[in-house]
């Protein structure tokens, strides 16, 4: 590839995809969109490419561009704060952010691999499935199925252009700080273990979620570019891990014995049970997981700064 856009490439997963983009085809061009709301520009440290600061939403894509013909488009630009319930603002800027994109992609019929969410699941149980109808439950959700369901209208429409969702889970790992509240419940509890406080997990700390690691996130994200054809995919780590499980695991690698500390859940909404099935995954892009928590945890904290 020569040409590459990644919208959103200042935030979480769009910085951890530009840097291993540059590590793989270190002659391409690589184009970021990015208006900072998700994003940091610190996550941006050694990038090498162009950078427009555009909300994706709202850019006029063919005057910014002309006639540029970009190899691969990597959609993560997306309003990523659950909290954020303002209907408008959350259909408005994910909803039509997408439908300019792919308006823009649509001559070329250039390849589109974008950010969906296992959230699209609703709250449910047991190991979800691509098969399982939506059931979203917060206007974030509802946002991102209206991607996956332009994405079909797409490619009903024009069965030779590739475009591919992901429905990534809980995602964890490096440069994800800049969330803060909004970031992975693996980074809020190193935080709270690493100054000495015990970690505060709802009673009685048997929630479980699919915890995915970043760089197992990316490596899917490129090779989904392989799709045989458009496609939706589960993108996890294939195992549900309890919250006491990720706090027995840091407790081991920051070498604490801290004790949780239970407190009452508030959230009717709160899913008791998060796990993706990879089975699709594995047979349509021949991608396995290389990271469990057990693996990942670890390697994350080796990159976090000991202060």
């Amino acid at each position: 590839m020569r040409n590459i856009l990644v919208t959103g490439g200042a935030g979480f997963i769009g910085s951890n995809l530009v840097r291993e983009l540059q590590v793989r085809h270190p002659e391409a061009r690589i184009v970021v969109v990015d208006d900072f709301r998700s994003g940091d520009f610190r996550n941006l440290r050694g990038f090498r490419g162009d950078f427009v600061t555009a909300d994706v939403s709202r850019l006029d894509w063919n005057a910014q561009f002309r006639d540029e013909i970009f190899d691969a488009i990597f959609h993560e630009a997306s309003i990523t704060d659950t909290t954020v319930h303002d209907p408008y603002l959350q259909a408005h800027d994910n909803i039509e952010g997408f439908r300019r994109l792919l308006r823009f992609a649509e001559p070329h019929q250039t390849p589109v691999v974008y950010a969906s969410s296992a959230a699209t699941y609703g709250i449910c149980s047991g190991v979800q499935e691509e098969s399982q109808p939506a059931a979203p439950a917060n206007i974030y959700a509802f946002s991102k199925v209206q991607l996956d369901n332009l994405a079909r209208d797409h490619a009903r429409r024009f069965p030779a252009w590739r475009i591919v969702g992901l429905r990534y889970f809980n995602v964890y790992g490096p440069a994800e700080s800049h969330k803060k509240a909004a970031a992975s419940m693996i980074y809020q509890l190193y935080l709270q273990m690493k100054a000495g406080r015990r970690p505060r997990v709802f009673r009685a700390g048997e929630h479980c979620r699919d915890f995915v690691y970043v760089k197992d996130v990316v490596a899917m994200t490129l090779q989904a570019l392989n799709a045989p054809r458009s496609d939706i995919f589960n993108c996890g780590s294939g195992q549900a891990v309890s919250f006491n499980e990720v706090i027995a695991i840091l407790n081991r690698h920051l070498g604490t014995r801290l004790e949780p500390e239970y407190i009452d859940n508030p959230y009717a909404f709160y899913q008791p049970h998060t796990q993706a099935d990879m089975s699709r995954a594995r047979a349509e892009l021949g991608f396995t997981p290389r990271f469990t928590p057990a693996t990942g945890i670890p390697d994350y904290l080796g990159s976090l700064s000991p202060s």
